[in-house]
């Protein structure tokens, strides 16, 4: 910053000497703090003027397991879906296996599109981040100051329990007339008023339970505080900026282009054309690509997005005390709708790894989106078979044991 001071300065000598300084020690100040900002700005305007550059869309399959045994399941259509493993900014590994559509005989492709289920969460938690980033909320807010009419039982609940699945509030499954909520369109509005009917089921922060409700709240909360639809603001926001074009929410079902889910029936592959993504809102909407995916990990996870403070918070446990042992095993430490294991544990032989992660099931859908920060390695998982969680876990443990040169995993571990 330059100060122009005029020859004629129209004050006493020493007055304007006394006014100089001020103004030099001022701009010494402000120099200061831009430069601390210089890096988010620079980052902020060139998101703003360009998406960032993606690597070519082909078919990439430098890591030889994997691609055998892909190659043998896809075969045997025991796999079908869309697989992405990417060091860095270099992609080890994309290819598709199986059909986006059987019925309209469609081929699967490099940038098909597929329902992200509950790894929507990340984008809601992101979401809520940012706008504590902007100083327009805080994570530590009761939801009553959000939400109104709140009902009373909800006042002990803030932000950061629906964040992290302590709130207490009961899931949509734990709701009456589930199975009529399941299969018709809801507005935002109803899904609250339905919630608002009951207790908690617990203290918030003394327990975890899973639970969607909580995020349908949390994207409820964005409208309010920026001012516009959840779906318009993340799109402006995230999507828009990073060049996802392929990403978006299907909340109103007027999605297109989406593959097909599939679940398996004795009587073989049916399709799940029923999506209803209108009662997971902010918990389970969205649809999105391989590369969209590999887009969104690496502005995320390499600080593009958040500041640093706030992507901690993300990733940090918030388990409660004393939380139990999931399936026998230690359990994930609960962040914002994220989580981090040594997943690498549950599979033979076994790698301890530790990874940032969340799955995803849904209308046909099951997928698994995970980074291991430490080699900078992401790896993607989309299946559009509902019955694959086992596979789905399976090959990513696969494909991130070989991208970080551990002996090829061959099978997964029973639970103690």
């Amino acid at each position: 910053m330059a100060f122009h001071v005029p020859r004629n300065a129209g004050n006493h000598p020493r007055l304007f000497i006394g006014g100089l300084l001020t103004l030099v020690i001022g701009a010494a100040v402000v120099a200061g703090v831009l430069t601390a900002e210089a890096p988010r700005r620079v980052f902020e305007a060139e998101a703003a003027a360009a998406p960032p550059p993606r690597p070519p869309l082909v078919v990439v399959e430098d890591l030889p397991q994997l691609k055998e045994r892909l190659d043998r399941e896809g075969a045997a259509r025991r796999f079908m879906g869309a697989v992405l493993v990417a060091k860095g900014d270099q992609v080890l590994f994309r290819q598709v296996y199986g059909k986006a559509n059987y019925e309209r005989n469609e081929p699967m492709r490099l940038d098909s599109r597929f329902r992200l289920a509950s790894d929507s969460k990340q984008f809601t938690a992101a979401a809520i981040l940012t706008l504590q980033d902007q100083g327009k909320l805080s994570v530590d807010d009761a939801l009553c100051d959000w939400i109104q009419p709140c009902p009373p039982a909800w006042a002990p609940v803030r932000l950061h329990h629906l964040l992290t699945h302590q709130s207490g509030i009961p899931d949509l499954m734990a709701q009456a007339n589930w199975g009529m909520t399941r299969t018709n369109y809801r507005t935002k509005d109803q899904l609250i008023e339905a919630a608002a009917r009951y207790g908690l089921q617990f203290q918030p922060g003394t327990k975890i339970r899973y639970d969607n409700v909580g995020f349908n709240l949390l994207a409820s909360v964005v409208e309010r505080a920026s001012g516009m639809p959840f779906e318009t603001y993340i799109q402006q926001t995230f999507f828009d900026p990073l060049g996802m074009a392929d990403t978006g929410s299907d909340a109103d079902g007027q999605a297109q282009g989406l593959a097909m889910g599939y679940a398996n029936y004795p009587s073989g592959l049916a399709p799940q054309p029923l999506a209803n993504v209108s009662i997971v809102y902010g918990a389970g909407a969205l649809y999105s690509t391989l590369d969209d995916l590999l887009v969104w990990n690496r502005a995320l996870h390499r600080g593009r997005l958040l500041k640093p403070a706030s992507y901690a918070d993300m990733i940090d446990s918030h388990n409660p005390p004393d939380t139990p042992n999931e399936r026998g095993r230690a359990p994930r430490a609960w962040g914002y709708g994220i989580y981090t294991n040594r997943l690498g544990e549950r599979v033979t032989p076994a790698f301890s790894d530790r990874q940032i992660y969340h799955t995803g099931s849904w209308a046909g859908f099951r997928n698994i989106m995970t980074y291991q920060p430490e080699t900078d390695v992401t790896v993607i998982v989309l299946s559009n078979n509902y019955h694959m969680r086992e596979q789905v876990f399976l090959i990513s443990q696969q494909a991130m044991a070989e991208a970080l040169g551990h002996p090829f995993p061959t099978g997964t571990k029973a639970a103690d």
